[in-house]
């Protein structure tokens, strides 16, 4: 062949390379992407992070925000809660969940309706729409994502309003300056060496005033999953010993500012197969009990939260077969008790929420520390406050179960190897993006049944 010919033959593929389309939840821009840009026919290429953009389809695809986002100053600027309509600012004596309907959130909701559409089988598609009626928290990952709270909020207090129901939204406060410090699925936008601790104080402030907003709507946050469990365990990673005062001062800001507008907040307290091990037990309720009494002590301090998106029973008669080693808090409910007494003789009497989105199925993974997309876990108990404990207040679903906890893909700026040990499931997007396959196992192996 002709160089010229070669030419012409070159020059006739770019017309298809210019047409092509990734399919609906592929992946469509973001940096390095060398891909396609655009997308299928029903669906929407919309930014998740720097690092990935997904084909989400048109009825799933997040609102804009109803007002742009504040810009975030260089210094920190602590909120005023008498400058809109106060809280209650008497806590309540028992269990927050009680006499309130939990808010189902209209982010996971569209996730859900969409990813169902995408199922044939129509036993298995009736059962994967019924998650959508399933009250899981709204995570708030960046700065951007914040003025949409306002937007929840006002709409719970509406549907309080007409339907005589108080109403409780439930949040997850998830963006300290360099975030995961011993893992990379989840790094987050804030750098400490960038002026991270002020840009996390006006984050927090940015909460605090679209919350204090609505003060007939009560509001359960989750408070930064995995930050203070990595101090517990991870000093010796550089990022870990090089965050722990930013962390801590971070935690102390978010703690003392929520409970000025009356937020019910439990500290993220890893899970039984991190700090259940005997040398972790009590240097980790020493750290809760540190932070409660800097975060001023407050009652809406209510306690931890304990196997945010992980997998661990509350509950086993035996422990799992498949882990060689065994910490000493083989569940969630054990890993409560075991704690509880520390904490309580430290000052902190804690109450506790237990994730149990994706619990029902156990023995899959082959260490405890395993936490990516792991094979075969399905959708665990319904939220409840039915939890057979007095220390636990309610089982929730913290996690979004089809929400990808990271990705396969070893070319990725965000790849964590854990996303390639044989017990996660292969391939696997961005973290945070929708993985639809996942989600149908998770229906299909739900435990109890949906």
């Amino acid at each position: 062949m002709s160089k010229f010919s070669a030419l012409l033959s070159l020059l006739a593929l770019i017309p298809a390379l210019a047409h092509a389309q990734s399919a609906v939840w592929g992946q469509c821009g973001g940096i390095g992407w060398t891909g396609a840009t655009t997308c299928v026919s029903g669906s929407v290429c919309t930014e998740l992070n720097d690092y990935y953009s997904q084909c989400i389809p048109s009825s799933a695809a997040p609102p804009p925000p109803t007002s742009s986002p504040t810009t975030v100053s260089s210094t920190p600027t602590p909120t005023s809660p008498s400058s809109g309509p106060s809280p209650t600012d008497t806590p309540s004596a028992g269990n927050p969940y009680t006499g309130y309907e939990v808010f189902l959130s209209p982010v996971y909701a569209a996730e859900v309706a969409a990813g169902a559409a995408q199922i044939t089988d129509a036993t298995l598609q009736s059962k994967a729409a019924s998650v959508a009626n399933i009250p899981t928290f709204i995570w708030f990952d960046e700065v951007a994502k914040v003025p949409n709270l306002g937007t929840y909020l006002a709409s719970a207090s509406a549907l309080g309003t007409s339907s005589g129901q108080k109403q409780l939204v439930q949040i997850v406060v998830y963006d300290l300056p360099d975030r995961d410090c011993a893992a990379k699925a989840s790094n987050g936008e804030f750098s400490i060496a960038d002026g991270g601790q002020a840009k996390y104080f006006n984050y927090i402030d940015q909460l605090v005033a679209q919350i204090q907003q609505f003060p007939d709507v009560r509001v359960v946050a989750v408070i930064e999953p995995d930050s203070l469990a990595n101090l517990v365990t991870n000093l010796s990673v550089e990022k870990c010993a090089n965050a722990e005062t930013t962390y801590k001062a971070c935690v102390t800001y978010a703690l003392q500012q929520l409970a000025s507008v009356g937020v019910y907040m439990y500290m993220d307290a890893g899970h039984a197969g991190w700090l259940g091990w005997p040398a972790n037990l009590s240097p980790a309720a020493q750290l809760f009990a540190q932070m409660y009494e800097s975060g001023g002590s407050s009652p809406f301090i209510r306690g931890l939260a304990t196997n945010v998106a992980n997998y661990n029973a509350l509950s086993v008669a035996t422990p799992t077969r498949s882990l060689r080693a065994t910490p000493i808090t083989t569940s969630s409910s054990t890993s409560t008790s075991a704690l509880s007494p520390m904490l309580t003789s430290q000052g902190f009497p804690a109450s506790f929420i237990v994730d149990q989105g994706r619990s029902g199925q156990q023995d899959l993974r082959q260490q405890w520390g395993d936490w990516c997309n792991i094979k075969g876990a399905g959708f665990g108990t319904r939220p409840t406050t039915n939890t057979g404990s007095s220390l636990i207040d309610s089982i929730v679903w913290v996690k979004p179960g089809g929400e990808c906890d990271g990705t396969s893909n070893s070319s990725s700026p965000r790849y964590d190897s854990t996303c390639s040990l044989p017990d996660a499931d292969q391939p696997s997007p961005e973290a945070g993006t929708w993985f639809q396959e996942y989600f149908q196992t998770l229906v299909s192996q739900a435990n109890p049944p949906l």
